[in-house]
């Protein structure tokens, strides 16, 4: 099981956010967000945010860090995710899943959340479950191996709604390729949301806005 930082709004939380971090983060990068995203007419929440494994990123010349998977190129039109990486780092969220339903939380109250590489596990994970959450949020992120996640959609990853966002400025991952994967999906027919922000490669004060007014539908509609 993987470390995490729990974090929770109340007492007896009855709904749950596992909210993956960027590639060299930690856990700890969006424990702040908690207090400006949550709304006092809201129930309790459990906000879990997991670290990742600490690996070799082959674009940081090999450098040691915590990643969800391995990078292997910075020119997104080519194979650049480590195949297994993702999909390792998506069986240990998938454990996080199930302890959460173990711990009385049903799939259907829990929001799957990720900035950048943990957006990118976050839509390749939620998109191909077999049963469904209560929605995706992929923040400044792609869809990962998109043909292959594509082709694996299920019936319940396509009833998922979707909040993604990027920054017009993005220099890591540019706009483009977040609008490209957000068309894709549109095209697919998933319920999906998107905004787009002045900013470079972060989260912004309007975007955690617009988030919290997204997020409410779910947590107060469930």
């Amino acid at each position: 099981m993987l470390d995490c930082v729990e974090l929770s709004t109340g007492p007896n939380p009855t709904h749950s956010v596992i909210w993956l971090h960027g590639l060299g983060a930690d856990g700890h990068d969006f424990e702040p967000i908690v207090p400006e995203l949550v709304r006092p007419n809201w129930p309790a929440l459990r906000f879990v945010f997991p670290h990742a494994p600490i690996r070799p990123v082959t674009i940081n010349g090999g450098m040691q860090m915590r990643a969800w998977y391995d990078i292997t190129s910075l020119d997104f039109n080519l194979p650049r995710e480590d195949a297994a990486g993702v999909e390792a780092s998506c069986a240990e969220v998938e454990q996080l899943i199930a302890r959460e339903n173990a711990r009385g939380i049903p799939s259907s109250r829990i929001l799957l959340a990720g900035f950048s590489q943990g957006g990118a596990i976050t839509l390749a994970l939620g998109l191909r479950r077999a049963e469904s959450l209560a929605g995706l949020i992929a923040l400044s992120t792609y869809v990962p191996m998109a043909e292959q996640t594509l082709a694996q959609l299920s019936e319940a990853g396509r009833a998922m709604p979707i909040f993604m966002a990027h920054g017009s400025q993005d220099p890591v991952i540019p706009c483009t390729i977040g609008e490209r994967s957000a068309q894709r999906l549109r095209n697919a027919g998933l319920d999906l949301q998107w905004r787009q922000y002045p900013m470079q490669h972060a989260v912004c004060l309007e975007e955690i806005r617009d988030l919290a007014q997204w997020m409410e539908q779910r947590v107060l509609g469930a």
